[in-house]
């Protein structure tokens, strides 16, 4: 009669440390189109068809899990902060749908390599530096260039902003990433302007 009682002993005691053991949920997070809709479609970008991409971003911060800036030289990963799709991705749709609210145009597409060859113009990104300090700031870095296709003709930009967050948690630090990523989308979309309106 008395092994029962050890067999409850045990199995409460299982119990507790699996209790103990149990991760924290992982919470999962996107980036957002934050640029304002064109007040009209210009005459010059409402029918131009556009491709961003391909997309790179340091070996660093491409991670599932968000990097977070700890010091001048020290990054942490936060394994319960993820992107919710592969950031490089992530960046690329964002800077498509803030085009296709800032030119006007709803021709914008994401790249892919054997679909895409007819675009007006193209948008390559090289994202240099994605900086994220929770309660602090998101920090951009990009050097990007346009070109259009049926000359080559191009244009070549670098976009570095720092966008304080409204708040402490990791959703404050997407949406500040996410305003940053739409004052890059206005770089871009004021070199393919400039660009459209350039004689041949």
């Amino acid at each position: 009669m008395r092994r029962p009682a050890s067999t409850a002993a045990v199995v409460a005691v299982v119990a507790v440390l699996a209790a103990g053991c149990a991760s924290p949920p992982s919470h999962f997070y996107t980036l957002s189109r934050t640029a304002a809709p064109a007040a009209g479609p210009a005459a010059t970008t409402a029918k131009l068809s556009v491709v961003v991409g391909p997309v790179s971003i340091p070996a660093i911060v491409d991670q599932p899990q968000i990097v977070v800036s700890t010091g001048a030289n020290q990054v942490t990963l936060d394994e319960y902060h993820r992107w919710a799709s592969p950031l490089r991705s992530d960046i690329a749709r964002v800077v498509a749908v803030n085009l296709v609210a800032i030119l006007g145009t709803p021709r914008v597409s994401q790249f892919q390599q054997s679909l895409n060859a007819a675009a007006d113009f193209r948008v390559a990104i090289e994202v240099q530096g994605f900086e994220s300090a929770p309660g602090e700031a998101a920090t951009l870095d990009a050097v990007w260039q346009v070109r259009r296709t049926r000359d080559g003709r191009t244009e070549t930009g670098r976009t570095t902003v720092r966008e304080p967050t409204d708040g402490n948690g990791f959703d404050a630090l997407a949406a500040a990433h996410s305003r940053a990523l739409a004052r890059l989308s206005k770089d871009i979309a004021a070199a393919i302007s400039a660009l459209a309106l350039a004689v041949p």
